[in-house]
Formats: structure tokens, sequence, C-alpha cells
């Protein structure tokens, strides 16, 4: 059983560890990626004890902002045609 249900709008984002943070009572921090979050992973473990949290986040938000930037990749090699002289 998880320590706690946390929201992803109460963690933090942690630029270091590239990863979402919320802060668990031995000191240490819960982790969770956002690769993790993406594959629909919704436990976030604290790497110094045994504690787990369940993160609670809409897996849309994530899928969304991968598929945009994979359709916004492809958007300018069709915008630019080859001209043969």
């Amino acid at each position: 059983m998880s320590y706690d249900d946390v929201e992803i709008e109460d963690m933090e984002w942690n630029d270091e560890l590239q990863a979402f943070t919320y802060p668990c009572p031995c000191g240490d921090l819960f982790q969770i990626t956002k690769e993790d979050l993406k594959l629909g992973e919704e436990i976030a473990r604290c790497p110094s004890c045994s504690l787990y949290i369940t993160v609670i986040y809409n897996m849309e938000d994530f899928l969304d902002h991968s598929n945009q930037k994979n359709n916004k990749g492809l958007e300018p090699s069709k915008q630019h045609p080859i001209v043969v002289a």
C-alpha cells in the first residue's frame, strides 16, 4: 500500500534529477520521470527508504505533449519542397 496519493500538480519538477519530486518523511524525495508517466507508471519511489506514493495525473497530458513534439518535427520537412534544377 502506498504511503500517500499525491496529485502531479503538488509535485515539483527537478531539473537536476529530470524528475517530478515530492518530499518523503525520511528527508529524501519521492521521484518519478516524465518517461515513467508516459508509460503509465503511477508509483513514485524514494531512493532512500521503502516508501512510495501513488501519483494522480492525467496520462493524456503527457501523451499529447509527446505527440505534439513529433508532429512539429515532421511539419517543416513537409513545408519545404525539393527543387531540382
